[in-house]
């Protein structure tokens, strides 16, 4: 079976990729390398003993996108390809929707005229906004608070409204919550270009003196210590979510939606506290202001997934920094060590 996964050469998946390969499935990735390496995917097949194809290219690119699917009989796609950091998407907002919401037009258009209508998107927990009640079920209100958010959203929106048009598709939606970590043999992990946007490699980059310390975004939240708190999930446990959603469409076709998350959720000080833990130094950090679309705490239910996908995560928040930091002494230089 062939997937074609849009976005496969960044962080979520590269992991992916590795757990298709190792799955028997056949491995096409497009990628326009804007916030990724072709190296990665070159550690992926060094990781799995197997070849996948790659094809550098933009969702936004119509003819580049109609001339894989000629070439190559796909069966389903992983849809991961996007612009993902909230606060760059509230100042600007524009480039957020053109890229996030128009390529995706683009992609299921090509889909469908190919045929190819079996796809898992890569959804996120923002869609659910500032919730009201934690832990969050699928079911919770939907509401965006941020420009990344509603484009997930709105994405949501136009998978249901086809699939209400043509039962002929199939359409797993997985709104994740915050991957962490790394894969094991610490060949890939999560490598953004600059100043990273996401905690953990943030802290990873303070550990390895690369940055001086760590600004948190706000000390006053209605918190167990004030600061935000998420549902950390381990990349690979994540990825491996993917494997079980293929696995779901291919037994029974429809719309599924499921929550990819631990259930547990951890306050930005004590993953300071696990990564401090994990690599022996101590993470300077100071409280700065709130940021503009952060909310103040957002965790999972992951029951559905447990049931309908037979999945659930396995790795805890320790393993994530150990595997995190164990990629950033392996990939990066430090001043440290």
């Amino acid at each position: 079976m062939k997937v074609l996964v849009c976005g496969g050469a960044g962080y979520v998946g590269t992991h992916t990729c590795v757990e298709l390969l190792e799955n028997g499935y056949q491995v096409i990735v497009l990628d326009n390398l804007s916030n990724s390496r072709y190296s990665s995917l070159e550690r992926v097949q060094e990781i799995t003993g197997k070849k996948l194809t790659f094809i550098q290219a933009d969702m936004l690119d119509r003819l580049a996108l109609e001339d894989v699917f000629q070439a190559h009989q796909i069966s389903a796609v992983i849809h991961f390809a996007g612009l993902k950091a909230v606060a760059e998407s509230v100042k600007l907002p524009i480039k957020y929707y053109q890229n996030n919401i128009s390529g995706t037009l683009t992609l299921l258009d090509v889909m469908s005229q190919a045929g190819c209508k079996d796809i898992v998107f890569s959804s996120s927990a923002t869609v659910y906004g500032a919730p009201q009640v934690l832990p969050i079920k699928e079911n919770a209100p939907l509401f965006s608070i941020n420009p990344y958010g509603t484009s997930k959203l709105i994405i949501e929106n136009i998978l249901q409204d086809i699939i209400a048009a043509d039962r002929g598709w199939n359409i797993s939606i997985l709104r994740y919550f915050n991957p962490v970590g790394a894969h094991e043999s610490a060949l890939i992990g999560e490598e953004p270009n600059g100043i990273p946007n996401n905690l953990v490699p943030y802290i990873c980059q303070v550990a390895a003196g690369k940055i001086d310390k760590l600004s948190i975004f706000g000390g006053d939240y209605p918190t167990k210590d004030g600061t935000g708190v998420r549902d950390y999930i381990h990349v690979v446990d994540l990825a491996k979510g993917h494997i079980k959603a293929l696995t779901r469409l291919e037994q029974e076709p429809g719309c599924i939606i499921h929550n990819l998350g631990t259930g547990i959720g951890y306050s930005v000080l004590e993953i300071v506290a696990a990564m401090k833990k994990a690599s022996g130094i101590d993470i300077p950090y100071q409280i700065v202001d709130r940021r503009r679309g952060d909310i103040a705490a957002c965790f999972s239910d992951p029951t559905l997934a447990r049931e309908e996908l037979n999945w659930v995560a396995e790795k805890n928040v320790e393993q994530m920094c150990e595997d995190s930091w164990k990629w950033q002494i392996s990939n990066n230089k430090t001043k440290h060590l």
